[in-house]
């Protein structure tokens, strides 16, 4: 099928990759190594991303070394574990797929010292003073990128998963890795291989029972 510009786009293989882009947990190859080549040649994609403004104010700080990606595991576990004991009591009244996530978070956490590399997405802009607005742009300008980076290693047989829980602990981050002030962290992923075979959909709602058109739940006439 081609565009208006004419350029012929493969929808199947497009459509493939954004429906089988998956949080991977579980599946990381923490046995083999990631070449920094393709960290790279991901971030390449990952920066033609669109930003606020054309700001491009987005930083990757990649870690590979083992004794900090060891201290960033443990700053990630100590927010994990009371994060952990809090919703393993609710899940008990959970369905499968809830257990299921939150064992394969647990093993995460376990495990993240373990994986290859780890990728933290930070960008310029502090003190919005949780105005929606300012965040929505200060975010909204990291996010895509962080997306598509997700999708370039997706589509050259590596997984990755979108975490927040270190943030608690930003600062003592930033000190570790010498991120300096007025930089936000905006999530940590950790990278590698992945493991098995393909990854199929997800289990998702149909997109009819979540789009309202002119006002609130108000279906397309």
């Amino acid at each position: 099928m081609s565009n208006d510009g004419g350029m012929e786009l493969d929808l199947a293989t497009v459509d493939h990759l954004l429906t089988t882009t998956r949080s991977v947990r579980r599946r990381l190859d923490l046995s083999r190594e990631v070449e920094p080549a393709v960290i790279e040649e991901c971030l390449r994609l990952a920066v033609q991303a669109p930003t606020g403004g054309n700001s491009q104010g987005w930083r990757w700080v990649v870690v590979t070394d083992a004794d900090r990606r060891a201290a960033l595991a443990d700053l990630y576990r100590r927010n994990a574990e009371p994060y952990f004991a809090a919703s393993e009591s609710a899940a008990q009244a959970s369905d499968d797929a809830g257990r299921r996530i939150l064992r394969s978070a647990r093993h995460l956490s376990d495990h993240l010292h373990e994986v290859p590399v780890l990728v933290i997405p930070c960008c310029y802009g502090r003190g919005f003073d949780d105005a929606n607005i300012a965040a929505a742009g200060l975010y909204g300008s990291i996010y895509p990128a962080v997306w598509s980076f997700q999708l370039a290693l997706r589509s050259r047989g590596l997984g990755s998963v979108m975490t927040t829980l270190h943030l608690a602990y930003e600062r003592e981050a930033a000190e570790l890795l010498g991120i300096p002030d007025g930089v936000v962290q905006a999530g940590l992923l950790p990278v590698a291989y992945f493991t098995g075979e393909d990854f199929k959909p997800g289990s998702r709602r149909p997109a009819e029972q979540v789009t309202y058109w002119n006002a609130w739940k108000r279906p397309r006439e």
